[in-house]
């Protein structure tokens, strides 16, 4: 597989586009910021009385409707939350859009579920950074950048670049190029997307860190050193992990760790659990749960999600670890002094 970096990409294509950005949360915020900084002609749209509108105006942004930001734009890049793309989409982009505009997704969530059906005559792109857009924006300010993926869903292009080439001129204008990018479909980003988050590194390491938290405090140990065991130091190991794959992080512990490693991550991941993930793969795949979460989304109109979502995320804020964490975090001035999200910025 091919992986695209900064030669491969030209910046200036970009530059000579006007750009629209749809939304400003985390990865809104971090493509609007990096691209102007990459000299890029942005405007961000925002509904009307959006939380989000003064501190866009804050970072020097020019910020108007969402309509109106459509109407001139050569590229319009939609990053608002999943679950209000496709009204966005329906009642202020497509009645806008210019007949040769880009839409540029980050995720091919509301494509490939085809909850958005694109015009004729319009192309449809995806830049997608593998991590979250405070990560994004903080790698791209220290000079780097952050691995990329690429997709072409449609190339309705008749002028001198291609789909391709627009979307690699953004992707280095947000930082991917000078870590790397790689070209993929809307299904496969999706599908693989959404089955990592819920399956490994939000759903499965959660629960993973919770269950393990608990079983100690059960059996006697202070919570202090729960916390510290089961959560505080799983960052040194993806790190390790994530800095040289996982037999890097074996030669980093010490033998004992490692042993332990092997003797007992197969007593917790087993083959029923691997039958489950082939349950949630299947989930994924059918759309099921695409349709579950926008069922449950529309249940509410106030940007913080369904019943389902808050009922959990009201229980995680409960659960004891999130106590006995955050008077811990409160005495780490190290974790204290740069941190990633600034909710008052960002």
């Amino acid at each position: 597989m091919k992986i695209y970096y900064d030669d491969d990409a030209q910046i200036d294509i970009i530059k000579n586009m006007k750009v629209s950005i749809i939304g400003y949360g985390s990865q809104g915020h971090a493509h609007a910021n990096n691209l102007k900084d990459s000299g890029v002609d942005i405007t961000i749209g925002l509904r009307e009385g959006s939380a989000s509108w003064q501190k866009a105006e804050d970072a020097g942004l020019n910020v108007t409707s969402v309509s109106n930001s459509v109407k001139n734009a050569d590229l319009v890049m939609i990053l608002a939350p999943d679950e209000f793309q496709e009204g966005i989409y329906e009642n202020q982009i497509k009645p806008n859009l210019k007949k040769n505009a880009i839409l540029g997704f980050a995720h091919g969530f509301n494509i490939h579920f085809k909850k958005i059906i694109p015009q004729d005559g319009n192309s449809v792109i995806m830049i997608a950074p593998k991590g979250p857009g405070h990560t994004v924006r903080s790698t791209y300010v220290n000079g780097g950048g952050v691995p990329s993926l690429i997709a072409i869903f449609e190339d309705s292009t008749d002028g001198e670049f291609s789909a391709k080439e627009i979307a690699l001129s953004y992707a280095k204008a947000n930082g991917g190029t000078r870590a790397g990018v790689l070209e993929t479909t809307f299904k496969e980003e999706t599908e693989t997307d959404l089955f990592g988050e819920q399956a490994v590194l939000c759903g499965g390491i959660t629960a993973l860190i919770k269950a393990g938290y608990e079983t100690l405090v059960e059996a006697g140990y202070s919570p202090e050193m729960a916390y510290f065991e089961c959560l505080h130091e799983t960052k040194l190991i993806t790190d390790l992990i994530q800095e040289g794959g996982i037999a890097n992080m074996h030669y980093s512990i010490s033998n004992t760790a490692e042993y332990g490693d092997y003797l007992s991550g197969p007593k917790v991941i087993t083959d029923d659990t691997k039958k489950a993930m082939k349950k949630i793969l299947e989930n994924i795949q059918t759309g099921n749960f695409a349709n579950e979460f926008l069922d449950d989304c529309r249940q509410s109109n106030d940007g913080s999600g369904g019943p389902f979502m808050k009922n959990n995320r009201q229980s995680t804020l409960n659960h004891p670890i999130e106590k006995v964490g955050k008077e811990l975090r409160s005495k780490m001035k190290f974790l204290n002094s740069e941190k990633l999200v600034d909710k008052d910025k960002n």
